[in-house]
């Protein structure tokens, strides 16, 4: 399995930007010729990323503020929202082997409409990276005494060097650090659960630091709304998911198992981190000297219960390993989804490619901008105000398709994001989300109400459940595409429904591609890829409107 995953990929001897983008295809459909991992390897890659401890802050934070039983309502309705909009983004990505953008242009956002959605998705990988950041340097500070301010920076220029290769040296590290990590995250738990079964009672009697936990909506979705910031890590699943092979009546039964887990399922292991999170916090609370101070930092939490178990510095050792393992298999993906997300969206507006590292230094920067700002002080404020635009965009993208592709018919079934297909900005989606996040943001910070301010995620989710269907039949859904015929005779699809790998060569940059990153360029009787038709500022190449 290494030996298959340490491969070099087939790459062109291209200028240095078009390596890059050939490596792991950044703003591009992904071709079978470079998709070489089996479906487990894909799977096991993708979940690697969701190792961050972000969740037992999140678990610990809403807890502390709700209680226990508005907190794990609060866990369970952001587990089922996830689970019911991730499945079909991430079939139609492991499908059709795109990222979440290029399957936005196509499900009612247009081939800029998307950009927005770009900088939403943006700026969850950097909130998170910043988030996990401050974890890491916490636990710097408590094992190695290495001051805060250090600590920020030491997490965020480790990343830069794990990122640079992209999925081939991520889908390694991702796989052989994920046994570990998991023996470090289940043993505290595990323990508690056998040397102290009176802390479950506790965990459930919890009302909060303030003692007013008792059950109530308001409150489950205030905490929800906290969870449901994580929402856009759908994104990040399926930046590794794109890479899944095709499917094949020979390992339908490992595709789909894998696309399962590592697509919707993530929410699975997110949502028992959480309870573990709150789980440990209340421990701490009740049990440890100062408990409260630290409850919601997850390696004070881990540290606690090691101490227990084992000699101090071992226990000190160890928390400190499961902090930078956990922080850097998530912030490898955060910086490295980040980078795709803005040098798409810089793509399509300037018509340039600076190569991917450049955005990776930006996201890596903001990130550590907002670490030295202390944001994990405005944990629940940061993300409460960040999850209504994040579920807008999700529940809008995944109403598309499940609505208005397959129930209504108005949306074409099979996703298209070629320069020329697609009008600028289809007003479904792009018009969906701009009204759904909106309003919600306006319902969080009170501006609809009082009353409506703690249910802001549910004017995000029912509006980006409504809109879209709504405002295609009022379209017509005229704006989905502006042509019908690429201008290539051959089929886009092989006799098992996969993405033809036929070949055809770009006459603008040289490069060989497979079908599906093609379109006909009728100026040079010749075809044309679909970065080459990003970066044509002239138009020259772009195909005309189809009558």
């Amino acid at each position: 399995m290494t030996q298959e995953m340490n491969r070099p990929a087939p790459v062109a001897p291209e200028a240095g930007a078009a390596r890059e983008t050939l490596e792991d295809y950044t703003l591009r459909f992904a071709p079978r010729s470079y998709r070489r991992w089996s479906p487990g390897v894909v799977g096991v890659t993708a979940l690697g990323g969701i190792a961050y401890l972000a969740d037992f802050a999140i678990g610990a934070n809403i807890g502390i503020a709700y209680g226990t039983t508005n907190a794990l309502w609060g866990i369970a309705v952001f587990a089922l929202v996830v689970i019911a909009t991730g499945l079909p983004l991430a079939y139609y990505a492991a499908r059709y082997n795109l990222d979440l953008d290029l399957i936005t242009r196509g499900s009612g956002f247009g081939y800029y409409g998307s950009i927005l959605t770009n900088v939403i998705f943006a700026t969850f990988t950097f909130i998170f990276f910043a988030l996990e950041g401050s974890i890491m340097a916490q636990g710097l500070q408590l094992g190695l005494g290495v001051p805060l301010w250090a600590g920020y920076a030491v997490s965020t220029v480790i990343i830069f060097p794990l990122v640079v290769y992209g999925m081939s040296l991520l889908s390694t590290l991702q796989v052989w650090t994920t046994p570990l990590w998991l023996v470090l995250m289940v043993l505290p738990f595990g323990y508690l659960l056998v040397a102290h079964p009176d802390s479950v009672s506790t965990f459930l009697a919890y009302q909060g630091e303030d003692g007013l936990g008792a059950p109530s909506l308001g409150s489950v979705m205030l905490a929800a709304g906290v969870c449901l910031s994580l929402i856009a890590q759908i994104a990040e699943q399926i930046d590794y998911l794109r890479f899944m092979p095709p499917k094949t009546p020979e390992n339908a039964r490992r595709w789909w198992a894998a696309t399962l887990l590592a697509g919707p399922g993530w929410v699975l292991f997110g949502a028992a981190k959480q309870v573990v999170g709150l789980f440990l916090a209340v421990y701490l609370i009740a049990h440890v000297a100062d408990g409260a101070t630290v409850a919601n930092e997850p390696v004070h939490q881990f540290l606690s219960i090691y101490s227990d178990l084992m000699p101090g510095w071992l226990a000190i050792t160890l928390a400190v390993v499961l902090v930078v393992i956990s922080q850097i298999k998530i912030n490898v993906t955060n910086a490295y989804s980040g980078s795709l997300a803005w040098t798409n969206s810089f793509t399509r507006i300037t018509g340039t490619y600076p190569g991917r590292l450049v955005f990776l230094g930006v996201n890596l920067v903001i990130a550590l901008v907002l670490m030295e700002a202390n944001m994990f002080d405005f944990l629940n404020t940061i993300l409460g105000f960040y999850a209504n635009m994040g579920i807008a965009w999700i529940v809008v993208v995944a109403t598309d398709i499940v609505v208005n592709k397959y129930l209504l018919g108005i949306s074409p079934k099979v996703p298209e994001f070629r320069r020329g297909m697609l009008y600028a900005v289809n007003p479904v989606g792009f018009g969906s989300v701009v009204l759904a996040g909106g309003l919600s943001i306006a319902a969080f910070f009170g501006l609809l109400g009082e009353a409506l301010a703690p249910f802001s995620p549910l004017v995000a989710i029912v509006l980006g459940v409504v809109l879209p269907p709504v405002i295609a039949l009022a379209t017509q859904g005229r704006y989905y595409l502006r042509r019908t015929d690429d201008g290539i005779d051959l089929p886009m699809f092989d006799e098992h429904g996969n993405p033809s790998d036929a070949v055809l060569g770009c006459h603008v940059c040289g490069q060989d591609l497979e079908r599906p990153d093609m379109t006909a360029c009728t100026a040079h009787d010749a075809h044309v890829c679909s970065l080459c038709l990003s970066t044509d500022r002239a138009q020259e190449h772009v195909l005309p409107a189809q009558a």
